[in-house]
Formats: C-alpha cells, structure tokens, sequence
C-alpha cells in the first residue's frame, strides 16, 4: 500500500492536496482545523462560505468531503472532510470515519490528484482514540487504494507519539 507516515506540519507539504479535519459549518475551527485556515489566509474562509448549505449550517455532513483551491498553502487544494465526534464507538463512529477516508479518496481521483497527506482525522477535539482512528483509517485507506495505486498519500502525525501510533498501525496492515 502507497502509504507512509510522516511527523511534520501539514500545513507546510507541497501536495496536490492535504485534508482538512473540518467541522460541518466549513468556517474554520481549532486544531488542525485552525491552523489549516491560518496558513492558506482568508481567501480560504471564503472559499468555503461559498460552498452550499445541505441543511442550516452544514456545508459538509459527517463521512463526506469538499474541495477548495489552497490559496497561500503550498498543496494546491485543500479536502475537507468531517470526522466524527467519538461517543464511545457504539454509534457508527468506524463506519463513518472510514467515510471520510474514502470521500477524500475519491474527490482526489475525481480531480486527477496524484498526492494527499491526511492528518489524524477526529483525533483532536471529537475524541477519538488514536490507535482505534488508525485502524479504521488504514483500513480504508487500504480498501480505497486497491483501485488507485499510484496515489501517493502520507498519514502526517503533528508529534512523535501519534507518528508511533499510526506506524504501528500501518505495520500491522
């Protein structure tokens, strides 16, 4: 599988796109989130206000994913994709995880993307349990790249105990 694990700022690799663990509004948030909206500047904010509504304040519901251009972002576009918020693990969380993964997949190859870095998808503020979001993710990841595998994507972890995580993850695959 054409995956590798990196530690760095997601926000400074030179992709085709990085994915951005968004929540539904689109307008910028904490975590990953926030720092994604800092560094590609405020064409971006606006970028996504554009985005359509599907219900009152969702632009992009769980599992799905939306495209904009990265602006002041060295990676040309920016997925983002809604995670969800860990309850426990009895509530779909997997499946929707897994969703998103395969979402940001598919939009990549609908725009002909040969690069994406993702970062630790609802692992931040949503709560999800790290070794669990790994497994899910490189599962998925696993299943969506059977069909695309000139796809170069990289897990991209901010510290070395995720990179850990998500590399023991990946070696058990």
């Amino acid at each position: 599988m054409p995956v590798a694990i990196v530690q760095t700022d997601i926000t400074r690799l030179a992709l085709d796109a990085i994915v951005n663990a968004a929540n539904p509004r689109l307008l910028g948030g904490g975590g990953v989130d926030g720092a994604i909206h800092r560094a590609a500047g405020p064409a971006l904010l606006a970028s996504c206000r554009a985005l359509p509504e599907v219900s009152p304040g969702v632009r992009c519901p769980t599992g799905e994913a939306r495209l904009t251009p990265g602006f002041d972002l060295p990676s040309r576009y920016v997925i983002h994709t809604v995670g969800p918020v860990w309850h426990g693990g009895g509530h779909g969380e997997a499946k929707l995880l897994a969703a998103c993964y395969r979402a940001c997949i598919a939009l990549a190859m609908a725009h002909e993307l040969r690069s994406i870095a993702f970062p630790a998808i609802s692992c931040g503020v949503y709560g999800y349990p790290p070794g669990q979001a790994a497994e899910v993710a490189i599962a998925a990841l696993a299943d969506a790249l059977a069909a695309h595998p000139s796809l170069d994507v990289q897990l991209c972890c901010f510290d070395s105990r995720m990179a850990a995580i998500w590399q023991q993850a990946l070696n058990r695959a």
